[in-house]
């Protein structure tokens, strides 16, 4: 039975992850492994050296439940840097290429210019993925933990990274339609597959903007705003 309403650190973990499965991939990104009986999210958090209000918010916010306002003055930009840093090593090193293999697997055998094409879109939609993710763990992750550290520099600000942030997942839009429109396979059943590994890799992809837009920027606006007071 679905829960209505926002969770909270009361809540027993099994029953979110029950109710809503995909939060399976937001515990991997706070380091929460499997196994914690019946456990409250609180007590789950404690133990695994989670910051619960940070964790919370995520998940309260991906299940549509509450405003970032009613959460952005509780939680820890320490904890959710974190997150976003693993999130971005899952998809670079785990989700993209078990698709791009994946992808290989389902189009081989077919007409070979087709495929050729299929696959470099691929490609050059990971390299885009690439540039988006390694600009905010090279430029904007070591600016905010300057801030962390009670330092502004005078030649960045959260807003810079607000102005050119793009929506990173819109090309597997187009990827996806070519598969379901023009591409015709000889196996569906590893085709078809592929694409739902698309479908839901897209969602993640939108799921983990919008924290970085509702979520990361308003608090490290907060978090500018704090240290220039304090000059």
């Amino acid at each position: 039975m679905y829960k209505l309403g926002a969770y909270n650190q009361n809540n027993r973990m099994s029953d979110l992850v029950c109710d809503n499965y995909p939060v399976l991939l937001v515990m991997s990104r706070f380091g929460i492994a499997l196994g914690f009986g019946d456990k409250s999210i609180g007590e789950v958090c404690r133990e695994n050296g989670v910051h619960t209000e940070t964790f919370l918010a995520v998940v309260n916010l991906l299940l549509d439940e509450g405003d970032v306002d009613d959460y952005k003055n509780v939680i820890s930009a320490g904890a959710l840097l974190e997150y976003l840093h693993n999130s971005h090593d899952y998809f670079l090193n785990f989700r993209l290429p078990a698709i791009r293999c994946n992808l290989l697997n389902a189009i081989d055998g077919g007409e070979k210019d087709i495929s050729i094409a299929i696959l470099r879109f691929f490609d050059e939609y990971v390299a885009e993925v690439q540039k988006h993710m390694r600009y905010e763990e090279s430029t904007v992750f070591p600016y905010v933990n300057s801030l962390l550290a009670g330092v502004k520099p005078d030649m960045y600000s959260i807003a810079i990274f607000r102005k050119r942030h793009d929506q990173v997942e819109a090309k597997l839009t187009e990827l996806k339609n070519i598969l379901i429109k023009y591409y015709p396979a000889s196996s569906s059943n590893e085709l078809n597959s592929v694409l739902f590994d698309i479908f839901t890799c897209e969602q993640d992809l939108a799921s983990h903007n919008y924290i970085e837009d509702y979520l990361f920027i308003p608090v490290i606006q907060t978090l500018e705003y704090n240290i220039e007071r304090k000059k």
